[in-house]
């Protein structure tokens, strides 16, 4: 009796369950055979034909026989096919959200027997994102280098105040191209079939100028070996610049102020301090910029190294100070524990001054721009190390950036033995917002 029981709740289970399945899956797809056919492609939420959709974005392909697509490929990437939006007439689906290897604007339907029909249909990148520009500061009529994400051609460019520039050839991470002439200062306009960019830097910024080395704007050497800027002889980014080195001064990581440093304190030197006698000023560098967010800005300049004089070995230590370290009559202590007044470099070898170690040769071994200009782009948030190249433990707050040093100098890292005889010339020294 017991068996029998059991028997017919087996049986009332199985018929349940098939039950079931009909009435839960009513229309559950079954693959059919021969091939389908498309006849147009339209946005999966409303009833507009389409030859192109963004990536990620659904779909809906409307044709015949669509019950017979076993998978589906948009250029080179693979979808996900979900049987419950698949129809004899109808089949719903999402693009891909990865970047194709290969782009052949193409929607390729493979059946079950792996035949394949294709239909064209361009799937869009994201809007393109502009990052940078290899220099700010080039001239019309120069070849420039912009970079970021998404630069797919066609490409159109706009410099404020010139016309519009086709660009045909793009990795998708950068383009080149001619600066228009007639463009002036300001954020550059990148659009492509996707969308408009607009930069974050400005072409030919002169915001929060602190050296330009012409007297126009900004300030000028100030400091203890009292080095001067170089003429304008025709290779400036504009006007004069500062050299490092002169193609005969050996660089090799030694304390070489002569040549390889270049230095700015502010203040008269007397005491008290005066910082504006009225016919003089020497202004603390945060007086000329505000560094309230100074998480959000770099330091920015245009640096030039020809081919005959590269840079191959000893790091470029850019250095900040407070008026505590560099103001007349401040007492600071050296890396001995000596005390020591201010106006001097004893701080440079130290741990209470936040610095950068600009080395662009490291990856390769040596480094030039080929004579070109090229902008230096250096996020203040990077200035964490000390002389040792350690982290630096000093509080870094809007007033530590009141002086600045550059200084090519190995400090307290070891390098191996090497000696070049370099030309750096670097001009419009400024701290701008990056974010």
């Amino acid at each position: 009796m017991k068996a029998n029981i059991k028997y017919t709740a087996l049986i009332l289970g199985l018929l349940f369950a098939a039950s079931c399945q009909q009435l839960d899956y009513p229309d559950r797809l079954v693959l059919t055979d021969g091939v389908p056919s498309v006849d147009f492609v339209r946005y999966g939420d409303r009833d507009v034909m389409i030859t192109q959709a963004a990536m990620a974005e659904v779909v809906c392909l409307v044709g015949d026989n669509l019950t017979s697509v076993h998978d589906i490929y948009f250029n080179d990437q693979k979808a996900v096919l979900n049987p419950s939006y698949i129809t004899a007439k109808t089949l719903l689906v999402q693009i891909p959200k990865n970047m194709p290897v290969v782009q052949d604007d193409q929607i390729h339907l493979i059946t079950r027997d792996s035949s394949v029909v294709l239909y064209d249909f361009k799937v869009l990148p994201p809007a393109p994102q502009v990052d940078g520009i290899s220099s700010e500061w080039a001239n019309p009529g120069e070849t420039v280098t912009i970079t970021g994400s998404y630069l797919f051609a066609p490409i159109t460019v706009l410099f404020p105040g010139a016309d519009p520039v086709e660009v045909a050839t793009a990795t998708g991470n950068a383009f080149d191209m001619v600066v228009p002439e007639g463009a002036q200062p300001g954020k550059i306009k990148v659009t492509t079939d996707s969308g408009t960019a607009q930069s974050t830097f400005l072409y030919k910024d002169s915001r929060g100028m602190l050296f330009d080395f012409d007297g126009a704007t900004g300030l000028d050497n100030h400091g203890w070996n009292g080095h001067s800027s170089k003429d304008d002889d025709g290779t400036g980014v504009n006007g004069r610049y500062f050299q490092f080195g002169d193609g005969n001064a050996v660089l090799d990581g030694s304390w070489e102020e002569s040549n390889f440093s270049f230095v700015y304190w502010p203040g008269s030197w007397n005491e008290p301090e005066n910082y504006n006698d009225g016919t003089q000023m020497w202004p603390r560098l945060c007086d000329i910029v505000d560094f309230t967010n100074w998480q959000n800005m770099a330091l920015k300049f245009e640096m030039c190294i020809p081919a005959s004089n590269p840079w191959s070995n000893t790091p470029m230590q850019i250095v900040f100070a407070g008026v505590d370290l560099v103001s007349f009559g401040a007492t600071t202590t050296d890396i001995y524990g000596n005390a020591c007044a201010g106006q001097n470099n004893t701080y440079m070898n130290g741990d209470a001054a936040p610095r950068v170690f600009y080395q662009p040769w490291e990856a390769t071994g040596s480094y030039d721009t080929g004579g070109k200009w090229v902008t230096v782009t250096l996020p203040l948030t990077d200035f964490t190390k000390n002389w040792t190249g350690a982290p630096a433990t000093a509080e870094v707050k809007a007033s530590t950036f009141a002086s600045v040093w550059f200084f090519i100098c190995n400090g307290g890292v070891e390098y191996p033995d090497a000696s070049c005889t370099p030309i750096i010339k670097i001009d419009n020294i400024r701290a701008v917002p990056i974010k």
